[in-house]
C-alpha cells in the first residue's frame, strides 16, 4: 500500500511503518493484554497493511526529514494505529489536552493520526486512511503481532480443489453496528465494489488471483464471471492458481466489509451520519483537529475496553514529544533524533517504543514511452547511480535495499538483486541505445511528492551520464493522480506491506495489469515466475521462483529498490511514545494496531 503522510512538526522528523513493540532503555514494554469478549477484542491483537509516499527533501546528508503527505495507509507512522501521522497544521487549535490520568479514568485514549482520504474501505490505498478505517470496518481475517492470520468476521476457512478454492465460514450472529446482520452477500458486495469497472480501488490487484477479477475490473468480463460467491454463511473464492497467502490478503483493510447500502455515501470527505460499520468502533464525530471513535457494543468480539478513541490530527503547532508530555496524546510516533535522547530520560525513556518496518522506497520508470521503453536506457540510468551509497548516507547500513522485498517478509529470496554501479558501462549502454552522452534524449523529469533522495539521484545522472534531469515536487494527492493518469519519466514511491508475502511487493506492484504497476511494465517471464511461486507451497521452491522474478527485475530494471527505511525514519526502525499503563499498544509487522486490543491497566 502506498505509504501515508506523516508528521511535520517541530521535532524535525517523521515516522515510518511499525511492527511489534519493545521498550527503550529503562523498562520493558507494557504487556499486551489478551482480551476476550467484553474485554477489548480478540486475544491476538491486530491487523495491518499499507503504503507510503515520500515527503519533503532534506539538506542533511545522513539523517533526513521527510514530510509524509497525507492523502488519506502507511502508518507507520504510527500511531497506536501504527500509522503515519497525518500532516499537522500549525496554528490550528489542539485537541483536548486532558492529562494522561484523565485517559485512565474515563476510558479514553488519544492517538496521533490524520484525516482519511475517504471513508470507503474499498477505495482507500494509503496507510493513513487504512489505519483509521481498520478500526471501524472489519475483514474476514486479521494479522496478529507475529503476522499470523487469525479469524475475524470469519470463524474459519478451508482450502480445497488443490489450492484453487478457499471457503470462509462467517461467525454466527455477527452484525453491523446498527444491528443489521452481516451476511456472505455483504462480503461479496464489498469485494466486488473494490473491483468496480471503470473505478476500481487502488488495491484492486489484491484480488488478481481470483477467477475473472482482472477482466471484470477492466470492463472486459461480467460480474457473474468473478470467482467470489455467497453460499449460506460461506464465502467461496475460486482462484486462477494456488495462492496459500490468500487468507492473509483477506486481512487487508481494503477488503473489510461495509454495508452495501452505505457504499455510495462512504467515498466522501465526511462520513455519513449515523455511521454504520463492522469494526470495533464507529465514528462519533469529525472535527478540524480530531476524529472521535466510540466503542461498538455489537462488535463480534465484544465491546472494546477503551470506550472512546480520539484520533488527533492536529497538534496545534506542538512537537510530538511536547504533545505527549502535555497529555495531548497517549501514543505518537517521534523522530529518531528525539528517540536518541529520550531513551535516557527518566520519565520518557520507559515509554519509548521501537517498531521495525516492512517497507520499501523505490524508483520507477515509465516503460510505455521513450526513452524508457528501451531496456538499454533503463539499464544505463540504473547503472549510473550508486543507489546503495545514497541509502547508506541517508538511512544507515540496515536500510540499504538489496531487493524489492524487505527483510522480515516470509519467503523473501536471499541475495543482492540491486543494479551494479558502473558508470562506464552505463555510458556505453546509453550510446548503444542511440543516445551518446545523452544527446538526443527527450526531456527527462523526475517527479515525486518530495523524496529526500531526488537531488542526489539527479546529480549522479548528470555527473555519470551527462544527462540533465529536471526535478518536480507535487502535493501527495496530485502526485498519486499523476502516477495513475500521466506517469512521469522517472518517479518514486514508498510501499508498506499489505500482507506478509513477497507477492505483495512483486505481484501487486509489478505484475502485468496490476493497478499499482504505475510504470506499465509487462514481462511474461516475470509473470510466469510469480505464477510458479503461487503454485507451490514448498518454501524452497517458492524462494527459488521469487529469486527468479527478482533476477528479471535486476536485468530489466522497470524499478530500482533504494531503501528499507520508511519516510522520515532512519534505518529500518521507527519510534513511538506510548503512555505507561496503555496495554496492547503494539502493531503487527504491517503497521496497523487494533484499538480493540488496547486497555488501560488497573
Amino acid at each position: 500500500m502506498d505509504a501515508p503522510p506523516g508528521l511535520d512538526t517541530n521535532s524535525g522528523a517523521i515516522m515510518g511503518p511499525g511492527a511489534g513493540t519493545s521498550a527503550g532503555d529503562g523498562a520493558p514494554p507494557d504487556p499486551a493484554i489478551p482480551p476476550g469478549p467484553g474485554m477489548g477484542g480478540p486475544p491476538w491483537g491486530m491487523s495491518g497493511g499499507g503504503w507510503l509516499p515520500p515527503g519533503e527533501p532534506a539538506p542533511r546528508p545522513v539523517s533526513r526529514r521527510r514530510r509524509l503527505l497525507a492523502i488519506g495507509l502507511v502508518l507507520l507512522l504510527a500511531i497506536a494505529l501504527a500509522v503515519p501521522l497525518g500532516v499537522l497544521r500549525p496554528g490550528a487549535s489542539p485537541a483536548s489536552s486532558a492529562s494522561p490520568a484523565g485517559g485512565h479514568a474515563t476510558g479514553v485514549v488519544r492517538i496521533a493520526g490524520w484525516s482519511p482520504a475517504t471513508y470507503d474501505p474499498g477505495m482507500q490505498g494509503d496507510a493513513g486512511t487504512a489505519a483509521l478505517l481498520a478500526q471501524v470496518f472489519e475483514g474476514l481475517t486479521a494479522l496478529d503481532a507475529s503476522m499470523h492470520v487469525q479469524p475475524a468476521l470469519a470463524q474459519s476457512w478451508a482450502v480445497s480443489q488443490g489450492g484453487l478454492q478457499v471457503t470462509f465460514h462467517l461467525r454466527p450472529g455477527i452484525t453491523f453496528s446498527d444491528g443489521t446482520p452481516i451476511t456472505a452477500d455483504d462480503v461479496v458486495a464489498s469485494w466486488l465494489h473494490v473491483l468496480s469497472p471503470g473505478h476500481p480501488g487502488p488495491l484492486a490487484s489484491l484480488l488478481d488471483d481470483v477467477v475473472g477479477a482482472i477482466a471484470y475490473r477492466q470492463g472486459q468480463g461480467p460480474r457473474s464471471g468473478v470467482g467470489i460467491m455467497a453460499q449460506g454463511d460461506a464465502v467461496i473464492v475460486r482462484l486462477v492458481q494456488p495462492a496459500e497467502y490468500f487468507p492473509a490478503i483477506a486481512a487487508n483493510p481494503a477488503l473489510a466489509v461495509a454495508p452495501p447500502s452505505e457504499l455510495p455515501a462512504l467515498d466522501a470527505a465526511e462520513p455519513p451520519t449515523p455511521f454504520v460499520g463492522s469494526g470495533a468502533y464507529t465514528i462519533a464525530s469529525v472535527a478540524d483537529n480530531a476524529i472521535t471513535l466510540r466503542a461498538n457494543p455489537r462488535y463480534w468480539a465484544g465491546t472494546p475496553s477503551i470506550e472512546t478513541a480520539v484520533v488527533v490530527t492536529d497538534f496545534g503547532g506542538s512537537s510530538p514529544v511536547d504533545a505527549f508530555s502535555s497529555g495531548q496524546v497517549d501514543y505518537t510516533p517521534i523522530a529518531q533524533a528525539d528517540a536518541l535522547w529520550i531513551r535516557y530520560d527518566p520519565q520518557l525513556g520507559p515509554q519509548l517504543r521501537e517498531e521495525p518496518s516492512l517497507s520499501i522506497t523505490y524508483y520507477g520508470f515509465d516503460t510505455r514511452r521513450a526513452p524508457f521503453d528501451d531496456v538499454r536506457v533503463r539499464q544505463a540510468f540504473a547503472w549510473a547511480v550508486d543507489w546503495q551509497r545514497i541509502a547508506l548516507l541517508a538511512d544507515g547500513p540496515t536500510a540499504v535495499a538489496t531487493s524489492m522485498v524487505p527483510p522480515g517478509i516470509p519467503g523473501r529470496p536471499a541475495g543482492d538483486f540491486m543494479p551494479t554501479f558502473d558508470p562506464a558501462a552505463a555510458r556505453a549502454r546509453l550510446a548503444a541505445a542511440g543516445y551518446p552522452d545523452g544527446r538526443g534524449l527527450p526531456p527527462i523529469a523526475l517527479v515525486s511528492d518530495g523524496s529526500p533522495y531526488d537531488a542526489a539521484v539527479a546529480r549522479q545522472l548528470e555527473q555519470n551520464l551527462g544527462v540533465n534531469v529536471s526535478l518536480e515536487v507535487m502535493g501527495s494527492e496530485a502526485y498519486m493522480e499523476r502516477l495513475a493518469n500521466d506517469t512521469p519519466s522517472i518517479w518514486s514511491m514508498s510501499w508498506i506491506a499489505d500482507y506478509p508475502a513477497p507477492e505483495d511487493f512483486l505481484g501487486v506492484l509489478l505484475q502485468s495489469d496490476a493497478t499499482s504497476n504505475y510504470g506499465g511494465w509487462r514481462n511474461a517471464a516475470f509473470d510466469a515466475a510469480l505464477a510458479t511461486a503461487g503454485r507451490t507451497a514448498e518454501p524452497a521452491a517458492q524462494e527459488r521462483a521469487y529469486a527468479a522474478a527478482e533476477t528479471i527485475l535486476q536485468q530489466q530494471v522497470p524499478v530500482i529498490p533504494l531503501s528499507y527505511a520508511s519516510p522520515g525514519s532512519e534505518g529500518t526502525a521507527s519510534w513511538a511514545l506510548s503512555r505507561t499503563g496503555l496495554l496492547g499498544a503494539t502493531t503487527s509487522g504491517l503497521g496497523i494496531p487494533r484499538f480493540a486490543g488496547m486497555a488501560w491497566s488497573r
